[in-house]
């Protein structure tokens, strides 16, 4: 697994010089745009059961390299596809108790009753997009639109309660899916871009249930995303 990340890192960086040149006033017409991003977004949770809703700021942050492949010889088209890192959590009244026979999920009816109530994931994530936009080499702001999907593995799914009178709870909570992938939308001019993310996988397995109703939440999450070179 090591040497197979290894070897992710070494493709993916072997373009990250691209765009430097001997001369500093010399136009680089086989310049690569958009392979360094960090993102922040808001999150939320679709297709909750009832009596499950989000509380506080449920927050999420990324950063990555993206391998950007021209196909054109204006380079306004082309593909990426990279490697990052996310980490994303869910604020909620959904209660997850680990127990000797797994973990149990039940409703928090009172706000009173907890401070704060997290399912927080950690991933190794893939993005692919396809890639428009109208920037040229002498170019630094311009339009883009990328459009995509992104692969995850979440390697740290955490459940975590903070009672309104005693100490937190948390643990690895196993009912977290190990493998989700969602589509993506990039849009925006020079600095600011909106970001959107639509997972087309729940995010637990099959089978996890509160009460008599099936946890099928899909995470949805909007915010902006910044990209270098």
């Amino acid at each position: 697994m090591k040497r197979y990340l290894y070897g992710l890192l070494l493709f993916f960086s072997g373009s990250a010089v691209a765009q430097i040149t001997a001369d500093s006033t010399t136009v680089d017409s086989r310049y690569l745009e958009d392979q360094f991003y960090i993102g922040i977004t808001y999150n939320f949770l679709l297709n909750q059961p009832e009596g499950v809703s989000q509380r506080n700021l449920s927050y999420g942050l990324e950063a990555g390299f993206i391998r950007d492949i021209p196909l054109n010889d204006s380079r306004t088209t082309a593909i990426g596809l990279g490697i990052g890192y996310g980490v994303y959590s869910y604020y909620s009244n959904l209660k997850a108790e680990e127990t000797v026979s797994g973990v149990s999920y039940s409703v928090l009816e009172s706000d009173n009753d907890f401070k704060r109530n997290k399912i927080e994931t950690h991933m190794l994530e893939i993005p692919f997009e396809v890639r428009w936009r109208n920037s040229s080499a002498s170019e630094y702001k311009f339009w883009r639109l990328y459009a995509g999907m992104k692969f995850g593995y979440v390697f740290g799914g955490r459940s975590k309660l903070v009672p309104a009178d005693t100490g937190k709870v948390s643990f690895y909570n196993h009912d977290i899916r190990d493998f989700q992938y969602g589509l993506t939308l990039n849009f925006g001019y020079n600095t600011f871009n909106l970001h959107a993310y639509y997972s087309l996988t729940s995010i637990f397995n099959d089978g996890v249930i509160v009460g008599s109703e099936s946890l099928n939440s899909k995470p949805l999450r909007i915010g902006l995303i910044f990209y270098v070179l």
